[in-house]
């Protein structure tokens, strides 16, 4: 009764039900009389009920009804509660006065608490303080309150030290240069020490509010003292934990000890972004990389937890360097526990667009490695899939839909959209199903591929349009409610609408329900012009209304009749002309895809031909260069021979013209007698190798067509079946160039022969 009565006299109070005089003459009394009330929970209820009133009532209602009696008693002979109930009422009403009163009638009173015998009573004042700083302003803020905190930070107490520490971070604003450098730190240097050294307790809380004591201070240190806070940081980071082998472990230490270690840790990871402000983000592989990956490795789920719900705003601060954190994006998502995995997930679209997108001029080691980031998305969706919480399943299958802003298309075609179908026709939770429905939809809208798409479709319409179960079936419909938003009017119509309005003849109620359901918004993607659509759609609606006998089914088809009959004329014209606006923008950005992928398609099939033309002169290149090797050996055979013999070689050829009239029968074939010659060209020092310069230009195609089939006969099965045809078709053209020069190699076989036998004659 007492807590309803504090409640709604607060209530009359805040809506101005009775006037403000007769508040005070009657029920302010009422709320001054019950603070003193013996239920500790009864008087805390009526006090946040008089502080709340005090910002209603005017200035000198307060100070004859609340301050006056406040002032008035002797605070040692009142109770601890009554004083601590002093305490938050000099805080309140602090801000309702000027400077002057406060200076002259309440600080007074303000220092007899913060020197109070219990340390409950001054932790309390403690805490108002800030409020009273902000109250009498920066002109008496060093005078009058810095040397009480300083005073109140070194108190016995942790309860009060912490009080203080509290309120120095609040009030660091306040303070100029001077005192920061001079007070400030010392103080809180001393403070940070002392509470590592042995205060658990208010470690924690310093741990806590370290990044923000860090940013306030920052201003005023110097390299040595910036230096020294971040050192302290990473030691508190490692509380309690020993490094073996690059792995985190944690000491054996008692349960109550370990816990207060964690949460100092957690606090940690809390402020780890800040920290990574704090000391510069270009610094951050040298001296905070190493702290960041023991956070994500910590054996403690709670501060795992933690660093991952922060990922997000440290890959924002590390801007072309995020790569330096792939490897702790992949931990965390292939983390043990699902609280680690569903505080990552919160922020994950943000992360990897951020992750895969930042760097572009830096080259490709500055962004994440997608080939390492796909296996650990895949791994997480297992993961949540076979774990009975269903709702970081339906979490992370809506993170999929930023995939295709983050990697190929042929990749979340051949790694994620299998995965879905099997999620829709298998899973048994109704909301991980839609999800998955929906992340399929996504992933349709931005394939480029012309193929995968159609394929797509099919296995759409086959698995699901016209699948075996009923439950089947209801999921298109979802996919149809959907296609709906994400792609535009004729796209639908070309492809969802008939295998939707052929379900009017499903033989489970449940899917024809859901069809009638459904009817106008089908009905809105058919343009007027589309008129056997829209004949279509009438002859569903007939057939239902002649055919169906489930009650539940023809109550709801009569309320779609209706609704269809009133669409064109209810709607707005200003909503119908919104839609279409946003249909034309679907339909252009349809339209550009297709584009793209002819584009891209152009591009491949260019990038082939070049390929296959650049392979061909390099074939041809290494054909010719063999080929003058060749000939240079001929070359080289026929100049060392030449100088030997020149007078010789002169007598011969006379008497070879003179034989040549008569014709002399071969020994050898053609083709011996080539080889032959390619031999004797071999061997310098040969009396036959001098006259092949004579025939090079004759001989030249042959050995390059020969080079060539012999350099290319090796690795045949292994090259591509454009390469092949290639080197055939250089073989076909050798033998072709074969019988061209038959007659001209005949004749230098003729003049060979000459010269064998006047040799041997001679």
């Amino acid at each position: 009764m007492q807590l309803a009565a504090a409640g709604s006299f607060l209530t009359i109070l805040q809506d101005d039900i009775v006037l403000i005089q007769t508040h005070t003459h009657s029920i302010l009394q009422i709320v001054l009389l019950n603070l003193d009330h013996r239920d500790t929970v009864v008087s805390s209820a009526w006090l946040e009920t008089l502080l709340s009133a005090i910002d209603a009532l005017p200035k000198e209602t307060i100070r004859q009804e609340i301050l006056s009696p406040l002032l008035s008693k002797h605070q040692l002979s009142q109770s601890i509660p009554a004083r601590l109930a002093s305490c938050r009422i000099l805080g309140k009403v602090v801000g309702k006065f000027e400077s002057s009163i406060v200076k002259k009638d309440l600080l007074p009173l303000i220092r007899s608490l913060c020197q109070d015998v219990e340390y409950e009573v001054r932790a309390c004042m403690c805490r108002q303080l800030e409020n009273i700083t902000r109250g009498i302003g920066l002109d008496h803020t060093k005078g009058e309150v810095l040397p009480e905190l300083v005073e109140l930070a070194q108190d016995e107490a942790s309860t009060v030290r912490l009080a203080a520490f509290d309120t120095i971070i609040n009030l660091l604003e306040m303070f100029d240069s001077d005192d920061r450098t001079c007070v400030i730190f010392p103080l809180v240097k001393a403070f940070c020490e002392k509470c590592f050294k042995g205060d658990e307790a208010v470690l924690a809380s310093l741990s806590f509010q370290y990044g923000k004591l860090c940013h306030g201070l920052s201003e005023s240190f110097t390299d040595e003292q910036h230096l020294w806070f971040l050192e302290f940081y990473k030691k508190l980071c490692c509380l309690g934990l020993q490094h073996e082998n690059g792995h985190c472990e944690s000491q054996p230490y008692p349960l109550e000890l370990e816990n207060k270690y964690a949460l100092v840790r957690r606090n940690c990871a809390y402020n780890f972004p800040a920290i990574v402000l704090f000391a510069d983000p270009n610094h951050f592989l040298s001296e905070l990389y190493r702290t960041f990956s023991s956070l994500c490795h910590d054996p403690e789920i709670s501060v795992r937890r933690t660093a991952a719900g922060g990922f997000h705003e440290v890959v924002k601060l590390l801007g072309p360097n995020v790569h330096y954190i792939h490897k702790e994006l992949i931990t965390l998502l292939q983390d043990d526990s699902l609280e680690v995995l569903d505080a990552l997930l919160n922020n994950l679209q943000e992360t990897l667009e951020l992750a895969t997108s930042r760097g572009e001029g830096a080259g490709p080691e500055s962004k994440v490695n997608i080939q390492d980031l796909v296996p650990a998305l895949v791994a997480a969706e297992q993961k949540a899939a076979s774990s009975l919480h269903w709702r970081v399943h339906e979490k992370l299958l809506q993170c999929y839909s930023c995939l295709p802003r983050v990697i190929s298309g042929d990749q979340i075609y051949f790694r994620f959209f299998q995965r879905m179908f099997s999620i829709i026709t298998t899973n048994n939770v109704l909301p991980v199903q839609r999800e998955a429905v929906r992340t399929l939809c996504v992933f349709l809208r931005y394939n480029r591929k012309q193929e995968q798409r159609q394929e797509i479709m099919s296995k759409i319409k086959q698995d699901l349009a016209q699948g075996r179960s009923y439950w089947n079936r209801l999921r298109f419909l979802d996919l149809c409610d959907i296609t709906i938003d994400l792609f535009s009017k004729s796209y639908f119509c070309k492809h969802f609408l008939i295998p939707a309005l052929e379900l009017v003849s499903d033989p489970v109620a449940n899917v024809r329900y859901k069809l009638c359901y459904m009817l106008p918004k089908l009905r809105s993607t058919i343009r007027p012009t589309e008129k056997h659509l829209l004949q279509q759609l009438e002859f569903c609606v007939r057939k239902l209304l002649c055919r169906e006998k489930d009650k539940d089914v023809v109550v709801t088809l009569r309320k779609t009749v209706l609704e269809l009959d009133k669409m064109d004329i209810t709607e707005p014209y200003h909503k119908r002309h919104e839609r279409e606006l946003l249909d034309q923008k679907k339909e252009k950005e349809e339209t550009l895809l297709l584009e793209m992928e002819l584009l891209e398609r152009q591009q491949s099939e260019a990038k082939l031909a070049g390929d296959k033309q650049s392979e061909k002169k390099q074939r041809e290149s290494k054909s010719g260069l063999s080929g003058s090797k060749g000939m240079s050996g001929t070359l080289s055979g026929a100049s060392s021979s030449s100088s030997s013999g020149k007078e010789m070689r002169r007598a011969k050829l006379a008497r070879s013209r003179s034989l040549s009239g008569h014709p002399t029968t071969p020994k050898m074939t053609n083709s011996d007698k080539t080889l032959k010659l390619k031999d004797s060209g071999s061997c310098p020092g040969s009396g036959k190798s001098p006259m092949l310069p004579l025939n090079d230009d004759n001989l030249r195609p042959h050995h390059f067509n020969v080079a060539s089939s012999i350099s290319s006969t090796p690795s045949s099965s292994s090259m591509p079946v454009l390469i092949r045809s290639n080197t055939s078709s250089s073989v076909d053209h050798r033998s072709n160039g074969n019988k061209d020069t038959q007659s001209r190699k005949l004749s230098v076989q003729r003049k060979s022969n000459s010269f064998g036998m006047q040799s041997g004659r001679e």
